[in-house]
Parts: C-alpha cells; sequence; structure tokens
C-alpha cells in the first residue's frame, strides 16, 4: 500500500523537522512522511514585505510552511534549559540540557552563526543583573545564537533539501483533517483533500498556529490535556540607545517580573535589536503583532523591539485558554479594522488615545507603518494593563528611558500554546501510537527545544 508509513509527522516546524531528521539519521530505509498546512520554504513570500499591504493569502506564508513560523522570526537559539519551554520537568535537566546542545550542533552544520552572546563580558552582565535585582526583576542568564530572519531562511532551506535527499516524503498545502483512531489506538491520519495515511506511529509537531486545531482534535478523542499559560501582551518598540548596553552584551535580556499589585508573572521575551515590528495573520484573519531582526546591516532599524507577556493561569470551570487569547486578540482587530493597535507609553499612562499628531512628535518612527493609533485600555483587561506598566516602571531602572511618554506599545501579542497535553518521558499521549510535542501541544515555547524535543521523540519511536 503506498498510503502505509512508518511514522507520520504533522507539521514541518523545527520538531517535526529534527524529528525527521533524527529518524532518517538513524534508519535511513524508514518510510517517513510529514504533512505540512503551508508551502515549501523557497514557495514562502509574504507580499506585505513588498507592498506594505497584507492581501489574505490563505495560508499566512509568515506563520504556516516549512520550518513554521520560526522561518520569518528573529531566529534565537536560546542554549539553556531554563528557556523555551518544559522539557527539563519531563526529562530532567541534564538531559535537556544535552538535547538542546545536541540540537544546536545541527543548526552550525546548517550554517548557523558561530557567535554566541550573553557569555562574554561577566562584568558588564553582573552589572545589569545588579540592577535588575535592586528592581525585582529576575535576569535569567542564557546564552542565545542569533539566526538571524534572512540567514534562517536560508538554514531551514538546506534542512528540507536534506530531509527530501534523505528520502522524507513532504507534502506541503495539505491539512490534516482529523486522526484517525480505533480502540484507543492511532492508526493514521485523514486530509482535508480526502486523502488517508496510515502508519503505526503518528506524531503531532503542530506549531502555535496549529494549537487550536490540536485543541479541538483532543477533545474529539479524549486525549488528556490541561489548561496551559495564557500569554498576553504588548510588543514594545524603543530607539537603539536606549537598550544599547542589553543588546550588546546579552543580545536578548530574558527578564522576569512579579508585579506589586496582583503578583502577575511578566516577562520580557523576543527582543529584536535594530530590528522592525510585524504582523502574523492566522487562518481566520485574526492579526497578532510579533517582531523581526536581520543580520544585513543594510536591513536593520534604528529600533529595538521586545514583548512584554502577562501569564495567567486559569483554574476550573475555566477551560478555553486559546480562545480567551484569541478573544482579546479580536478586541484590537475590531478597533483597527484587523490591524495592529499602537499606543505611546505616555498616552498610555494617562488613559488617552494616541493619534497622529502625537506619533509625529517623537524621536522614535514606528517600524510597523500601517499600526493604527488607538487606546489600548479599550482592549485589555485592567489587570493585564496594570501588570504591563509596573513591568515597564521596573524595567527602567534596569536600562533608564524605557518609560519614556515616546516607548511604542503595540498590541495585541498572544502566544497561542495554551492546550497543554499530558505526556510520558516518551511523550506518548492517551492514545497509544500518537506523540505531540513542540509548541502546539505547550510542550516548547522557542526554536531550541522544540527541536531537542523533535530529536527526542524520533530515539523514542526508535527505541521502543
Amino acid at each position: 500500500m503506498n498510503n502505509q508509513y512508518d511514522v507520520i509527522i504533522i507539521g514541518a516546524g523545527p520538531s517535526g523537522i529534527f524529528c525527521a531528521y533524527e529518524l532518517t539519521r538513524q534508519k535511513p530505509d524508514l518510510k517517513v512522511l510529514m504533512l505540512e498546512k503551508g508551502r515549501s520554504i523557497e514557495k514562502r513570500q509574504c507580499p506585505k514585505r513588498k507592498t506594505k499591504v497584507c492581501v489574505g493569502c490563505q495560508p499566512c506564508s509568515i506563520t504556516t510552511g516549512f520550518a513554521g513560523a520560526g522561518a520569518f522570526s528573529d531566529g534565537k537559539l536560546s542554549l539553556s534549559p531554563d528557556v523555551g519551554g518544559t522539557l527539563p520537568e519531563i526529562l530532567g535537566y541534564e538531559k535537556a540540557e544535552e538535547l538542546i546542545h545536541e540540537a544546536d550542533d545541527i543548526y552550525l552544520k546548517f550554517g548557523a552563526d558561530k557567535k554566541v552572546y550573553g557569555i562574554e563580558d561577566y562584568e558588564a552582565i553582573e552589572a545589569i543583573r545588579t540592577k535588575a535585582i535592586r528592581a525585582n526583576l529576575k535576569l535569567i542568564e542564557c546564552p542565545i545564537r542569533h539566526l538571524g530572519t534572512e540567514e534562517g531562511y536560508k538554514i531551514y532551506t538546506r534542512l528540507q533539501e536534506h530531509l527530501i535527499k534523505s528520502g522524507v516524503e513532504i507534502k506541503f498545502m495539505t491539512m490534516v483533517k482529523n486522526i484517525l483512531v480505533e480502540d484507543g489506538v492511532a492508526k493514521g491520519v485523514l486530509t482535508e483533500q480526502g486523502e488517508v495515511f496510515y502508519a503505526p506511529e503518528i506524531v503531532a509537531g503542530i506549531g502555535r498556529e496549529g494549537s487550536e486545531w490540536f485543541s479541538h482534535i483532543c477533545k474529539e478523542h479524549g486525549i488528556d490535556t490541561k489548561n496551559g499559560t495564557v500569554d498576553v501582551g504588548v510588543r514594545v518598540e524603543v530607539r537603539d540607545e536606549i537598550m544599547k548596553e542589553l543588546n550588546e552584551k546579552l543580545y536578548e535580556a530574558k527578564l522576569v517580573y512579579y508585579t506589586p499589585t496582583f503578583d502577575d508573572k511578566v516577562r520580557v521575551f523576543c527582543t529584536n535589536p535594530s530590528g522592525e515590528v510585524a504582523t502574523e495573520y492566522y487562518d481566520d484573519g485574526l492579526a497578532v503583532v510579533n517582531g523581526h531582526a536581520y543580520k544585513s546591516k543594510d536591513m536593520k532599524t534604528k529600533n529595538t523591539n521586545f514583548a512584554l507577556l502577562v501569564s495567567k493561569n486559569f483554574t476550573e470551570p475555566f477551560k478555553s485558554p486559546i480562545e480567551y487569547g484569541k478573544h482579546i486578540a479580536q478586541l484590537g482587530n475590531m478597533l483597527s479594522d484587523g490591524k495592529i493597535l499602537l499606543q505611546r507609553y505616555g498616552d498610555f499612562r494617562r488613559g488617552r488615545r494616541t493619534t497622529e499628531e502625537r506619533l509625529h512628535r517623537n524621536n522614535i518612527t514606528p517600524t510597523l507603518k500601517d499600526a493604527v493609533p488607538g487606546d489600548l485600555s479599550l482592549v485589555f483587561p485592567h489587570r493585564i494593563m496594570v501588570a504591563i506598566d509596573e513591568m515597564i516602571q521596573a524595567l527602567d531602572k534596569v536600562t533608564p528611558g524605557i518609560a519614556s511618554d515616546e516607548t511604542l506599545l503595540y498590541g495585541v501579542e498572544v502566544k497561542f500554546y495554551s492546550n497543554k497535553v499530558v505526556v510520558g518521558q516518551d511523550f506518548e499521549t492517551s492514545i497509544k501510537g500518537l506523540r505531540a510535542m513542540g509548541d502546539g501541544a505547550s510542550i516548547t515555547r522557542g526554536l531550541q527545544q522544540a527541536s531537542a524535543n523533535g530529536l527526542w521523540v524520533a530515539r523514542c519511536i526508535l527505541n521502543q
């Protein structure tokens, strides 16, 4: 039967790529099928990058396709188990660290920059940590390897070519409609095109874009899950001069704060020195904000952007963390006609709408040109507004100028990894023969742990 495989991988993001890589490395004759709803990497072109206007590509090439959202992200590899997911909790710290370094070696093999940020100037980092402690912020020390958006694209292109040459069959523009389950055992998958493929091992390696789809799959088949964390917040943009010390010494300062009013966790995430703010679109037309940075000097801007994410954990009877995050983002879209809202921090604090006239006063020019000036207080719940404000005030003690009136806040940034799938150390779900990995299963939260996760799942399949 030509529709029979040894392993079927749903999703061609980092976890799926590294799983397929390891499977074929160890067992070249293994018949592996990878199903991806988006395009091959060479066909992932976003018209908005030239036209500055979203034309509503289906599916969106920014969030789907080979390498997932990672292909168009800043491409930062966090080389510490302390950052980027729950692998240390599932596998233990030492094993997670070992896998992260193995994944890093593969990225280097395919052309990643050898430079690692955050390990060179100990005295400067110690001084930053001291300022953070005084502001009640926790600096999480994490070496960073920066791929860069355009260089990451080249690296993943080489990985795609390698997988195809290694015999992995990749079907692009192929959306999985359902997973076929009989008597509590996964047997195969059904695609939107009506195709059926079978394998004794099904691996769901979907990213954040597919987390809602997988949530529905889990409900339909009774796959054990629990509420994950909902991360909602803003993308902050300032001049490079304000972030110079943190950018030069750490590249990405990973800072965590517990707010004095509500004791909510807020974290700095995905810093892009000399980068640009960008929009991501999901299948239902939802627009959320993100950020990129490039290695090439002629593509750099004068601004740094980073996310401030407020983490919320809900208890019973709440069962809709993904829908909650989407609801907040939809409010922002409603007020901006499907675009991203933009507000100056000074207006944010004073409870007033940002206008074009006030934006023109700024030293800082927005890099997201079609963002709509508005009022984020009409979007966020009061508690999240307070958390964002208190975090910015704390950050200002570490890098003065963050709390300037002209600092730009873009909303909404939301991370869809809230459907936390219950897995064992082999990452098998409560359905035999179905394994879950990566961001969409709320196991990882970044490129490096997702890649490491894929390596481990492949070995679990081969060693069973």
